[in-house]
């Protein structure tokens, strides 16, 4: 194998948001008597000798980068991201840009081996309204036309629980050719991305859009980014967004997604609500978002939109929500420690990461269009995985139905 270059080796750590010492930690370069762990892990990056294969190993895995990366001559320029739609916390850490850098080089990855995929077996088919809606037609208009492609119906998405009303949704998305998946880590809960960091993504490819949904959210938001997400990739705007809409942009595709969930009509119904005590506020919003099947956080944004409440009592009830959500999180977190017999993996896995994108694997892999490891990859699991979580047997055909 040819060398490695120090350089690289000093970006991969860096671009993975480690320092010397937290990097040397996670390597098992320990201290001896006479040189630092950090220290050993410096010479190597100045060129002072060249890293053993073990080691290329392990930084491979802890900088969450290919093997063969660290061969490159140089190190490569930044990926495009897409835009980036965040206001972030003013605590946001450069581990924390890692993390959303790799997940986003993750699911482009993914996307592009389906496009691909696509393309090969002759199934590419340009999707009209990706791209297709020009944003000075008003926010009105575009959630009429996602209604019009969706054949969405309000009354069916209240008809059950929130669940219920997220899986209708999604189901409706992914019948007209959008992959929408859920993943709020890189597979571990060390990396766990906090919804302050994103909240979701939209790759408007015109053969294969992908939404992802940070699933680390309240599942009660899930439909509202989902509708978000899809305004960006109606307008054609690929990107990462977050929790505080603060660009035209984003307020846009909010603007958009309240409209389908939550007409204005409706919204006469908390009229009284003007000049009313915070705890008031709160209690009919719980109220509102049981009935509308959404978040407390959307319909409290969605009154501050329809001028019911100010900016500031705004701010201050999603402060209050904010607050109320780490509890029960936390505490949900604490009743899954006690449950001992967890979900089942691959319903799980199969829930994350939708139907459209299981189909489509499913049958490739039975049809021989697609490898096991390459299967592995546009589905994150391992290659051992793949068969029991598509329902295909390693003969061929289909033990699950599509």
């Amino acid at each position: 194998m040819p060398s490695v270059n120090p350089d690289v080796l000093k970006w991969a750590r860096e671009t993975a948001g480690l320092d010397l010492e937290g990097a040397a930690k996670r390597l098992g370069l320990k201290d001896t008597r006479s040189v630092a762990g950090a220290d050993r892990l410096a010479a190597l990056e100045n060129g002072d000798g060249e890293p053993s294969r073990p080691l290329l190993l392990k930084m491979a895995k802890n900088y969450r980068r290919p093997l063969l990366a660290f061969y490159l001559p140089a190190p490569p320029k930044r990926a495009e991201r897409g835009e980036d739609f965040r206001t972030l916390p003013v605590d946001y850490a450069r581990r924390d840009e890692a993390l959303v850098d790799a997940l986003l080089r993750e699911v482009r990855a993914r996307q592009e081996m389906v496009r691909s995929l696509l393309e090969v077996e002759d199934e590419a088919k340009k999707l009209p309204f990706v791209g297709g809606f020009d944003i000075n037609g008003g926010t009105k208009a575009l959630a009429k036309e996602i209604e019009g492609t969706l054949s969405f119906d309000l009354a069916q998405f209240r008809r059950g629980g929130r669940n219920d009303a997220f899986a209708y949704l999604r189901d409706l998305a992914e019948q007209v050719g959008v992959f929408v998946l859920l993943i709020g880590n890189l597979g571990s809960h060390h990396s766990t991305l906090d919804v302050e960091l994103f909240r979701g993504v939209a790759l408007a490819d015109p053969v294969a859009p992908f939404v992802v949904i940070n699933d680390q959210d309240s599942e009660a938001a899930w439909s509202f980014t989902l509708l978000h997400e899809l305004a960006h990739i109606w307008i054609g705007r690929t990107g990462i967004s977050g929790a505080n809409p603060s660009s035209a942009i984003e307020v846009f595709c909010n603007d958009v997604a309240g409209q389908i969930l939550m007409p204005e009509g409706e919204s006469a119904r908390a009229d009284a609500l003007r000049g009313a005590p915070t705890e008031q506020v709160i209690a009919r919003i719980r109220q509102l978002a049981d009935a509308w099947r959404v978040s407390h956080s959307a319909v409290n944004y969605k009154l501050f939109r329809e001028g019911i409440i100010s900016r500031e009592v705004w701010a201050e009830i999603s402060g209050i929500l904010r607050r109320f959500w780490l509890q029960s999180r936390a505490a949900a977190r604490e009743r899954n420690k006690e449950n001992e017999n967890g979900p089942d993996y691959y319903v799980v896995r199969r829930h994350k990461l939708g139907n459209r994108l299981l189909t489509l694997s499913g049958r490739m892999l039975a049809e021989g269009a697609l490898s096991p490891s390459m299967a592995s990859r546009i589905l994150g699991v391992k290659p051992t995985n793949v068969y029991a979580l598509t329902g295909v047997s390693p003969g061929g055909a289909s033990g699950r139905a599509a």
